[in-house]
């Protein structure tokens, strides 16, 4: 895509941060939240079902048609016109109200993971370390710290192909992919809400910025245990290799290019994505209150487009670069913005009757259905489920009016809950979270022979879900 397009697609972003602050949205009052999800009929979730099932089973059963964008946007299109259509025709200002509101959290939530997939495809990570152990391990460490500033995303595609230029010697390497995915892209985005899609969404919905911090001991756990489990493994593994391979194994692993990083001037763009972040939830410069509907949206898209055009082209080549994944994720994800809002509103009013209460339960469904659906509008589901509990509606910053509530709510407990939940077991299979497969698909081109679905789910099955039964006991019984 030449930069003139790319210009384009910049300018198109500012005018929709600008046009959505000015419609109808700002005049309906919120309360007729409520009053819709106790109107709508139970058909309405069908399309957000179909949506989600036609990205989970899609790629595994036409791979070859769903790889285009074009195909995507057609089957977004055909799920959310017609019901968007619907609401507005059947629920009047009350409907068009919802589905700006729904808008706006889309301009905002593809306006941060642009940012952040423009500006760390501006990182080079040029030459290789020494593919040891111990090396290995302190790659997946960094990367788990780095998912949670820079994204899953970011962090896994700044990272992947360095460490398997490292390990491009050994025959046997399928272990240090799967724990990549495992804790760069997955595990290791839980500590604030530019790591993982569903904390942002639940930072747009009023989690506080640093609120996630909390989940330090849970991030640690996991994370910890992956890495001593992993470095364990390696060991083994290249301990093996050294007595069925000729030669000297470790001395090969230790030969390495010399290691240089390109583009560091996208460091500062990454802290000015992360301090416009924090000051926008946290009103600085405008009296404590959060900042006004495009204003943070903007600042990223700007930040985001000085980062491309300052970038040399050929770092950007060296990264392989191209707007394709963002522009699949902005498409996929206008299909589900539209489709979820009934099913979010229904599952709001019903909260009561859903038969999930205790903080173990809202884990392991929200990691369940995170595990082969979207984990970010999982995440939103089982907020509004948590929500309409208590009898908090959909409006404004509802999960912070949620947060808030009396301690016997246990309202922070659930929420942990739900978040862990979202982001670990999105590593329980290749379609539990974006980079899983981008990952996978990098290795392969790499010549590793990674396992299948279910040859992955079980891998998945012996490494995680132990560790996510130990997190229970810990923190959600």
């Amino acid at each position: 895509m030449s930069r003139v397009h790319v210009w384009n697609c910049v300018l198109v972003a500012v005018m929709a941060c600008l046009v959505l602050p000015g419609s109808a949205l700002a005049a309906e009052p919120e309360h007729e939240a409520a009053a819709l999800g106790a109107h709508l009929p139970s058909l309405s979730v069908l399309p957000f079902a179909a949506m989600l099932i036609a990205v989970a089973v899609m790629p595994l059963a036409a791979g070859h048609w769903w790889e285009h964008n074009r195909n995507k946007a057609i089957v977004a299109a055909v799920l959310s016109v017609p019901l968007a259509i619907y609401m507005v025709a059947a629920s009047g200002d009350a409907g068009v109200h919802e589905l700006l509101h729904k808008g706006k959290e889309y301009v905002s939530f593809i306006a941060l993971l642009g940012a952040l997939f423009v500006i760390s495809g501006g990182i080079y990570v040029q030459g290789s370390l020494s593919g040891t152990p111990l090396v290995n391990t302190g790659m997946l460490a960094l990367g788990g710290v780095l998912a949670s500033f820079v994204g899953t995303t970011g962090a896994s595609m700044l990272l992947i192909r360095p460490l398997l230029r490292a390990n491009s010697s050994r025959q046997k390497m399928v272990h240090v992919v799967i724990f990549f995915i495992f804790i760069v892209s997955n595990c290791g985005g839980l500590l604030t809400p530019l790591g993982d899609p569903p904390l942002f969404l639940g930072y747009l919905s009023g989690v506080p910025f640093d609120w996630t911090f909390r989940l330090w001991k849970e991030w640690l756990l996991v994370n910890g245990s992956l890495l001593v489990i992993f470095h364990i493994w390696d060991e083994v593994a290249l301990n093996r290799e050294e007595r069925e391979r000729p030669g000297n194994q470790l001395e090969a692993v230790m030969k390495h290019q010399p290691l240089r990083v390109l583009g560091l001037h996208n460091l500062l763009f990454l802290a000015g994505v992360v301090f416009v972040i924090y000051a926008a939830g946290g009103g600085i410069g405008n009296a404590g209150q959060p900042w006004p509907f495009g204003v943070q949206e903007g600042m990223l898209v700007a930040l985001g487009a000085a980062s491309y055009f300052s970038t040399a082209a050929s770092i950007h080549e060296g990264n392989r670069f191209s707007t394709g994944p963002i522009i699949e994720v902005a498409v996929v994800f206008a299909g589900i913005f539209v489709t979820m809002t009934p099913a979010l509103l229904i599952l709001n009013v019903h909260g009561k009757t859903m038969g999930v209460d205790e903080p173990w339960e809202f884990f392991w469904m929200t990691g369940f259905l995170s595990s082969f659906l979207d984990n970010a509008p999982t995440y939103l589901t089982f907020g509004s489920v948590a929500c309409g509990a208590q009898g908090v509606p959909l409006e404004g910053r509802y999960l912070e009016v949620f947060l808030n509530l009396p301690p016997a709510a246990r309202a922070h407990e659930i929420l942990a809950a739900i978040s862990c939940g979202a982001v670990f077991m999105g590593a329980n299979t290749y379609i539990g979270n974006g980079p899983n497969f981008m990952v996978k698909a990098i290795a392969e081109q790499q010549n590793v022979r990674m396992p299948g679905f279910f040859g992955y789910m079980l891998y998945a099955i012996c490494i995680l879900v132990p560790l996510f039964l130990v997190v229970t006991v810990m923190f959600f019984r």
